[in-house]
């Protein structure tokens, strides 16, 4: 027969010993770690997932974020060593490396995002205030990062932080200052260009009278070249024309004088004042070319008509 009395005493006993199971075991992942408090006071840190005991009631566990961490940094103006204010964004990366000095120093990621800005921010003056505007814009942003993280990391040491990374999102000019910056450089750009199109206009004007220069020559040498063929053509045809003359006069005379008969009496004006008896017009009384006073010519014309 079951005792009730000592199974009552076994169920408290079990529960007892669930309580304090459950009170003194924690688990962590693999995003965390963990920090053990005794009655306030932290003790080692556990940095390894798994189950983890403490002791019940008087420890308590403080869970920390494993991960890297984003710090977003707001815009802030920095005078450069030209004395040019710019409008700086920046970034930082860092994860908790030491949660025992972390819990420390600044308790949450609340805290030490706030402190972290703090030297992030005092930083970035201190290294862009020693550089340059052209430095921080273009030529040695990488070199800068590198400082500012190294001078970062030191000091987040303190903090239990190890800084992985710091970045420079934007560093450009304020807005009044960045419509002056583009007003000038819209006016150098337009200076350059007018400059560039007066180069360009000189340059076709040089062309263009190279051109035509070397265009009257040829057309001069053409002129020549054709006076000269012209004038071949002309000894030419005189030659052949005085051929023509020794090889047969008769015809020679008729050629020319309808060709004169074609240059004279050109529509419209045929009017002419001319002796009847002139030999102009002697084709048209004797298609021989003969005239009556010349009768022996006539005749003498007659064989050669023939020939």
């Amino acid at each position: 027969m079951r005792n009730p009395i000592l199974g009552g005493v076994l169920a408290v006993l079990a529960v007892v010993a669930l309580l304090l199971v459950y009170s003194s075991a924690f688990v962590v992942y693999q995003t965390q770690q963990a920090l053990v408090l005794r009655l306030g006071d932290p003790l080692a840190p556990v940095t390894t997932p798994g189950l983890h005991w403490k002791l019940p009631f008087i420890d308590s566990v403080v869970y920390l974020d494993n991960r890297i961490l984003d710090l977003e940094n707001a815009s802030q103006e920095v005078i450069a060593s030209d004395q040019k204010r710019l409008v700086v964004d920046a970034f930082a990366r860092y994860r908790i490396s030491n949660p025992l000095r972390f819990y420390q120093s600044v308790g949450t990621v609340q805290n030490a995002n706030n402190r972290l800005s703090t030297v992030l921010n005092s930083s970035l003056r201190r290294v862009l205030g020693e550089n340059s505007f052209t430095s921080v814009v273009r030529d040695a942003r990488e070199n800068l990062m590198r400082q500012i993280g190294e001078q970062v990391n030191r000091e987040a040491a303190n903090f239990g932080i190890t800084v992985v990374d710091v970045r420079i999102r934007r560093a450009d000019l304020p807005e009044a200052n960045s419509q002056a910056v583009f007003q000038r450089m819209q006016t150098e750009r337009q200076r350059e260009a007018a400059e560039i199109r007066a180069q360009g206009n000189e340059a076709a004007q040089r062309l263009r009278a190279r051109a035509e220069r070397e265009a009257t020559i040829v057309v001069a040498e053409a002129n020549s070249k054709g006076e000269q063929l012209r004038g071949e053509g002309d000894a030419e045809r005189n030659r052949i024309f005085a051929d023509a003359f020794g090889r047969d006069p008769d015809f020679f005379t008729f050629y020319r004088s309808m060709q004169a008969y074609e240059a004279s009496m050109k529509p419209g004006d045929t009017r002419m004042v001319v002796s009847p008896d002139s030999s102009f017009f002697r084709y048209f009384r004797d298609p021989l070319g003969g005239t009556p006073p010349a009768a022996p010519a006539g005749a003498a014309a007659a064989p050669a008509a023939a020939n």
